[in-house]
């Protein structure tokens, strides 16, 4: 715990056998009291790993997608209490080691979501990020900066941390169980006006990393930007069903 704030490591995997005890390796579970895995229908040995590792683990009967994947996460969180929810992606492309940084930014009080940004350091296409993706990758934060009002450096890392406050207000239901769940949630929690911290965060990239293909990515980017569009539409009293809170979040109501 930091001062009496259970911290909680979600983890969404797929097919993470090759990876999954690395990624484990370095959670500084001297800070962090539990960690839970939520399998998605993998075909490898990801959920016997996770078993050995002690590590509690619930599996999809079906792949339900990314998406589908974090939304188990963080009502698992939720139920066993947690007041800080740290989602790391089990294929080791992030760094572990900022997790008790990430916790402790959380616990200042001083914002409601941590972000592990690739792009602060100037190092991502060093770390062996594609060109297209980084030129993407800033192209569409530059748009969805204007039309959201922010000034994020980057809204496509999978690393984010969670005080129990955000996971309880946003509604994560309505969102794609695909990848753009993740652009949506962000701009759920930036209509929301919670505070959100950037940190610096290192990531690697090779084959046993999860990835997107190109095409994939063109969905997702023009998923992104459908997105932020719907965010200004509703800012200006045009209403979204993504940035309707009124019912509440579905994960909480249900747990």
């Amino acid at each position: 715990m930091i001062r009496n704030k259970k911290v909680v490591v979600v983890l969404p995997a797929y097919n993470a056998e090759k990876t999954l005890e690395m990624t484990y390796r370095e959670i500084p579970l001297d800070i962090v009291d539990e960690i839970i895995l939520v399998d998605d229908a993998s075909t490898d040995e990801t959920v016997a790993l996770a078993k050995t590792l002690n590590i509690r683990t619930i599996v999809h009967a079906e792949n339900l997608g990314y998406g589908g994947n974090q939304k188990s996460c963080y009502k698992a969180a939720l139920e066993q209490g947690a007041d800080i929810i740290i989602m790391l992606h089990p294929d080791y492309q992030y760094t572990p080691k900022l997790i008790s940084a990430m916790a402790f930014l959380l616990e200042s009080g001083e914002f409601d979501v941590v972000l592990g940004s690739r792009i602060l350091g100037g190092k991502a296409i060093a770390g062996g990020m594609p060109l297209y993706k980084y030129i993407s990758n800033r192209l569409l934060t530059f748009i969805q900066n204007l039309l959201m009002g922010a000034k994020l450096s980057e809204y496509h890392t999978g690393y984010r941390a969670f005080t129990r406050k955000v996971l309880e207000t946003v509604p994560l239901d309505k969102n794609s169980n695909d990848f753009i769940f993740d652009n949506q949630m962000l701009s759920q929690i930036l209509y929301a006006n919670f505070g959100v911290g950037e940190i610096t965060c290192p990531a690697k990239y090779f084959p046993q990393a999860s990835s997107i293909n190109f095409s994939r990515s063109l969905l997702y980017g023009l998923g992104c930007l459908t997105t932020a569009v719907q965010f200004r539409f509703s800012k200006w009293g045009i209403p979204s069903r993504f940035f309707n809170f009124d019912d509440g979040s579905i994960l909480r109501r249900r747990s």
